[in-house]
């Protein structure tokens, strides 16, 4: 039996086959599935099998899944388009006999004020109903989404915002790839659902604060009223639509959508997890 991952060419997907193979896991144990397999060439140099997996060709999910195999879903990122996907991809692995299935979703999915993590509850019921064992891992903000910030704040000395007193308990990519690993390793978690957060929820002038020991400047927080930092970010050429969808996520944060933390990643994980400042460093 094997491991298959899909998007095995994507940051997060990567992340989970290289923390298989630190592991000790085989690599003709573990499979990486990617649309293109020009993308996970470095894998199959390390002797991963990889295998053509596209949502919207739930035939090659059954290629790539064998009876027995636990298979890891990576949520995809077309949001127009991804309930449908998610649904065929669960079918598909009931028809190829899957013995696990693994879901990275959203933090608190069935409850959050966050549009993005609300819209992985329906992936999750179909999951739930599938009839196949399942783990859901909520995953929790990403430490790295903040890597498009730093030109800005490296040229401004400024960190503009629009989440007021909004908390976050951000994780690294390699710290919810490390949760995914150690679930699949073990047969202890089954029937689980994970909140999946870093150990400390922090405040935007903290992260102002890590920001400018990274940077290696001062950087200080500016929250201002949701209106003006739409205006803001128009009038040094954000596109309206990225403009749009950084305010409301912004708006989630400051609803509290990410601020959630119970030590499950930690637990999985056997140990802290990355500090705000360590997760930012690499990306500065």
């Amino acid at each position: 039996m094997s491991i298959v991952v899909t998007a095995a060419s994507g940051h997060l997907g990567r992340l989970v086959v290289q923390d298989l193979l630190r592991r000790g896991i085989a690599p003709d144990g573990t499979v990486a599935g990617a649309r293109s397999l020009t993308a996970v060439k470095d894998l199959a140099d390390a002797g991963v099998r990889t295998v053509v997996l596209d949502y919207d060709r739930p035939d090659t999910v059954e290629v790539a899944v064998s009876e027995g195999d636990t298979l890891v879903l990576v949520s995809g990122n077309d949001l127009a388009n991804r309930d449908r996907q998610h649904v065929d991809v669960i079918a598909a692995a009931r028809r190829a006999g899957a013995g696990h299935f693994v879901y990275t979703s959203g933090l608190r999915a069935s409850d959050s004020p966050s549009p993005i993590a609300a819209s992985h509850a329906a992936t999750e019921d179909a999951v739930r109903n599938s009839g196949i064992p399942f783990t859901i891992l909520r995953n929790g903000w990403y430490t790295e989404n903040y890597q498009r910030s730093l030109p800005a704040v490296r040229a401004s000395g400024v960190l503009l915002s629009s989440v007021a007193d909004g908390r976050v308990a951000s994780a690294t990519r390699q710290d919810l790839a490390g949760a995914v690993a150690a679930v699949v390793t073990s047969d202890d978690h089954r029937g689980q659902t994970y909140e999946l957060s870093g150990d400390v929820a922090w405040s935007y002038d903290d992260l102002a604060g890590a920001l400018g020991e990274v940077l290696g400047r001062d950087v200080v927080h500016r929250s201002v009223p949701p209106e003006e930092h739409l205006q803001a970010l128009t009038d040094i050429g954000v596109p309206e639509p990225m403009a749009q969808m950084a305010v409301g996520v912004d708006a989630g944060i400051r609803a509290g959508a990410f601020a959630f933390t119970n030590g499950d990643l930690a637990r999985l994980l056997g140990r802290p997890t990355t500090p705000l400042v360590e997760g930012l460093r690499p990306l500065a």
